[in-house]
């Protein structure tokens, strides 16, 4: 063989490296599908107020605190046969912890309210799996009394930090490129 040949062969040889290289680098494109392992329903484990009690008139942030991580974007309170439902906004934010609901709401005297959990699936509290919780129905008592006039003293009264209010501000959207 010439070295004209062995030149030409090797050359030929090393671009059909480079394009398989190049085609092994190259990413697969999948659709991203997470798998996640069985579980129970999750359990509502605490909340403000808790059931039965007897709370004052004014702002109250409803506090739902499950014993697992929970979906941001599954959840569902209405009320409960034959109740009254407080005034609240439409979304309850999930906290930091990703297993406490915070829901701000605003409640008159000398009544009783029930919140319906999960009365109505499928948009009803789940976890990461989208595993739904149980139907429950939360029940308190507002008395006459001093009312609650403040998103602090209410946020006190539920037992959360600063950074934990009931509503979240959306994010500043990035800044335009410059070119």
């Amino acid at each position: 063989m010439s070295f004209r040949a062995v030149l030409l062969t090797v050359l030929l040889a090393g671009l059909a490296g480079g394009a398989c290289a190049q085609v092994r680098e190259a990413p697969n494109e999948v659709s991203p599908v997470t798998v996640m392992p069985p579980t129970l329903p999750p359990k509502l484990v605490a909340s403000y107020p808790a059931e039965g009690e007897t709370i004052a008139p004014g702002v109250l942030i409803v506090k739902l605190t499950f014993d697992q991580v929970m979906n941001p974007r599954l959840w569902s309170y209405g009320v409960a046969p034959d109740a009254e439902r407080p005034e609240c906004v439409k979304t309850p934010r999930l906290l930091k912890d990703g297993k406490t609901f915070v829901l701000l709401c605003r409640v008159l005297s000398d009544r009783t309210y029930k919140i319906a959990l999960n009365a109505q699936w499928p948009d009803g509290f789940a976890n990461e799996a989208d595993n739904a919780a149980e139907t429950r129905t939360l029940s308190f008592q507002v008395v006459r009394g001093e009312p609650v006039t403040s998103l602090g003293r209410a946020m006190k009264a539920a037992g959360l930090k600063d950074d934990e209010e009931p509503i979240e501000e959306a994010p500043e959207p990035p800044a335009a490129a410059k070119p």
